[in-house]
């Protein structure tokens, strides 16, 4: 039996951020919906943010402690 999702939302300055989850343990907060408070266009907001080397380091940090499988190498173009 597949897992149903559940989606929450939570309210900041006056938007509507989606929260999801499937075990009400590990929740995912919807990076679209706050990207819409900075532009219309938040796929845009969301590729500048994930070019941003401060980015591409935590990402590497939160690998590392979260998952044992990983590298540890990130190679930038």
């Amino acid at each position: 039996m597949a897992k149903k999702t559940v989606k929450e939302t939570i309210h900041a300055k006056g938007m509507d951020i989606a929260i999801y989850t499937e075990d009400f343990q590990n929740e995912f907060i919807s990076l679209t919906d706050i990207a819409r408070y900075k532009s219309d266009e938040p796929k845009d907001v969301i590729k500048n943010w994930m070019r941003s080397k401060d980015t591409i380091e935590f990402l590497g940090l939160w690998e590392q402690l979260h998952n044992e499988k990983f590298k540890g190498r990130i190679r930038l173009l």
